[in-house]
């Protein structure tokens, strides 16, 4: 006797060689025995053979009707033997029957299994539902095919142009053109990337990497929503001629500067702040449109402004103008140039003089000042309040040493990128130059003096502060955001709250409101102030302030590090000098270019030595390189061993107040500064 029975959801024949109970003891046609129980047995047989039986039933499968056999089964649950008979007119042959079953088996759109040899034919809707998605498919299938084709012979699909963004950076991994483009990856043996790239999906590597960070950060696009812009407050104008410096890129101006000298002899130097604060008020449409962005996202060429173009035309401190200005006024004394005290206004200032630093830098020297050469605007002013960042610098560098640091290192060079229709220029930047240490000290001196303002008041802000944590050096010399003051330690300030780019970063409009509330309601400030101590609303602002920010200055460095390649596809010569920063990490002498050369030999930190860029890929902004030479002479524009190592970051925060662009990738990929003031419109630093 042969059995034909059920197995793991597969049909088999065999041999019965005998029968113990509820089970039988089968053997097949490769002569392995298996037990089979009987509720599993379909059918049983004297001939043909076993294997016999399975070639015949799939023939007679083959030959059967699929539409009539639905038609033959009617609505109720039925055996296949039982429609065996029915279909064939008469007792079926076991070959008959087998084959019915492979197909009721093989068709569930048709039948749906109830039990062992048992089914019941598909409703009339559920199967054209089923047949309308089977023929989907199919087309379906079909179209992803041609999509494949296309994609291979480096054409890309018309349905899949506005999908581009959405495939690279989200797919929807069901979907026929992700499918497609999957396919033709792997075909090919490239990244979806690559492929876009070759098929004209993407213009260019600049683009995939600029449209990742609007996918990412901007899923909206980059329109801001509507609003009015609010009339210009009315304010007593100051009796100054306030002058700015910033490079020569800048169009957010947010700070400037007076001198005046008084009748008793000493003088009043005047911080002049950009002042939105006064036109925007909490939890209006500007200021949600500036709480969703944080800040100005900045990339060489290019930048995607906090707010928008009109509203910045309206505070932004800009030559012939008399702009609305929170300003610090500073009374020393030119004795020794002590502070006697300082005044904080909101006033209307008259702006007498954009300066740039392409057109002051190489008159601006610390020779000159100190020779009183030269010829450039406002040089009595600027001479004045040079002689007073000086005393500034010394007061922080002691207050500094004071907290156990060493004093800040001015001996690293710094890069400068300008682009223009896609050509870029880089060039080098001694860090520390009269014009940046002028605008830093000021704005480091304006920061850590309205900081004590809103502490003194009792007003929260927004602070940053460095030192005193646990842990080891990195830890404990992390800058951290908090609403309470607290020293920074890099800076040598006893509390330090971003307060002088209240156009471009968002914690400087909040505080700024603060600071408002402090000069206009005196000791009722905590009671008037937007933000009130302990608003749980401000920690909020501070913890989506660090995941942006952290997120735009991960950008700009892509991004810089993408034009330090496009800088190299400009040069007729690919063997560069670099610069040993630690183990097989080197930096381009020429560019902020920081890369990696696995097996190199141990060299000395600052070592010289010349490279060959055999190729570097604009897509994931990797560079491949050779050691040329060593050259036997050691630079020394790295900075101090301690300060690269420990995240000290005073020196960023001087370069980015002066309005120049800063060596962003080597400070993140070897020097990892840790804080950061937003220059004009150059980088800013994280």
């Amino acid at each position: 006797m042969n059995l034909f029975f059920e197995e793991s959801g597969d049909f088999k024949a065999g041999v019965m060689m005998s029968q113990a109970g509820e089970a039988y003891q089968v053997e097949m046609q490769s002569g392995k025995r298996t037990k089979v129980k009987v509720r599993d047995v379909l059918l049983q047989f004297a001939a043909p053979a076993p294997q016999e039986l399975i070639v015949a039933a799939k023939g007679v499968c083959d030959e059967i009707d699929l539409d009539f056999l639905w038609e033959v089964a009617g609505e109720e649950e039925f055996g296949f033997a039982d429609l065996a008979v029915e279909y064939f007119g008469k007792a079926p042959q076991p070959e008959q029957s087998a084959g019915l079953l492979f197909l009721l088996h093989s068709s569930p759109i048709y039948f749906y299994k109830k039990g062992k040899g048992r089914y019941k034919a598909a409703p009339e809707t559920a199967l054209k539902a089923a047949q309308a998605g089977i023929e989907k498919k199919k087309q379906q299938a079909i179209v992803q095919a041609q999509f494949v084709e296309q994609l291979k012979a480096q054409t890309l699909p018309e349905s899949m142009r506005p999908l581009v963004r959405q495939l690279l950076f989200k797919p929807d991994k069901n979907s026929l053109e992700y499918k497609a483009l999957e396919a033709a990856c792997n075909e090919l043996q490239t990244t979806a990337p690559r492929l876009m790239l070759a098929c004209g999906g993407l213009e260019s590597a600049k683009q995939l990497h600029f449209e990742r960070f609007l996918f990412e950060q901007f899923p909206k696009g980059l329109a801001f929503p509507a609003f009015t812009i609010p009339a210009a407050p009315k304010l007593p104008v100051a009796d100054v001629q306030a002058f700015s410096i910033d490079d020569v890129t800048t169009t957010e101006i947010d700070d400037a500067f007076s001198v005046t000298t008084l009748a008793d002899g000493t003088v009043r130097i005047g911080i002049h702040i950009a002042a939105p604060a006064l036109g925007i008020q909490r939890d209006d449409a500007i200021d949600a449109i500036a709480r969703a962005r944080m800040s100005t996202v900045y990339m060489p060429g290019d930048k995607i402004t906090m707010l928008p173009d009109d509203l910045v035309q309206s505070f932004t401190l800009a030559e012939g103008k008399t702009c609305p200005a929170v300003s610090l006024y500073a009374t020393l004394n030119p004795a020794d140039w002590s502070v006697i005290k300082t005044e904080t206004l909101a006033e209307a200032v008259p702006i007498a003089a954009n300066l740039r630093h392409n057109t002051l830098d190489e008159f601006v020297t610390e020779e000159n000042l100190a020779a009183g050469t030269g010829e450039y605007p406002h040089k009595a002013d600027i001479a004045l309040i040079w002689q007073w960042a000086l005393v500034l610098e010394q007061g922080r560098m002691a207050k500094r040493e004071g907290f156990g640091l060493r004093p800040e290192q001015n001996n690293r060079v710094d890069f400068n990128f300008y682009v223009d229709d896609d050509v870029v220029t880089i060039s080098k930047r001694k860090r520390g130059a009269p014009l940046d240490k002028l605008v830093a000290e000021l704005m480091i001196f304006a920061n850590s003096t309205w900081g004590k303002l809103m502490n003194d008041s009792g007003v929260p802000g927004i602070y940053r502060a460095q030192g005193g944590g646990s842990g080891g050096w990195a830890t404990k010399m992390a800058v951290r955001m908090v609403t309470h003051a607290a020293p920074h330690q890099g800076l040598g300030v006893d509390q330090y709250a971003w307060s002088t780019s209240p156009l471009r970063r968002y914690t400087d409009l909040v505080n700024q409101w603060q600071i408002l509330a402090c000069v206009e309601h005196g000791v009722m400030a905590p009671l008037a102030a937007p933000f009130k101590p302990r608003d749980a609303d401000l920690f909020a602002i501070v913890s989506a302030f660090d995941a942006a920010y952290g997120a735009y200055n991960e950008f700009q460095s892509n991004m810089e590090r993408y034009w330090c390649l496009r800088w190299l596809a400009q040069q007729a010569s690919h063997r560069l000098d670099a610069v040993v920063l630690k183990d097989e990490i080197l930096r381009l002498a020429d560019l902020p270019l920081v890369i990696k050369l696995p097996g190199m030999q141990v060299l000395p930190r600052g070592t010289q030595v010349v490279l060959d860029l055999a190729r570097w890929d604009e897509v994931d902004l990797s560079v491949e390189a050779r050691l040329i030479e060593v050259v036997p002479t050691v630079v020394d524009d790295l900075g101090d061993e301690e300060v690269e190592e420990n995240a000290d970051e005073v020196n960023a925060e001087a370069e980015a107040e002066s309005g120049i662009a800063t060596d962003l990738v080597t400070i993140v990929d070897a020097a990892p500064l840790v804080d950061g003031i937003v220059p004009g419109d150059a980088q800013p630093l994280p």
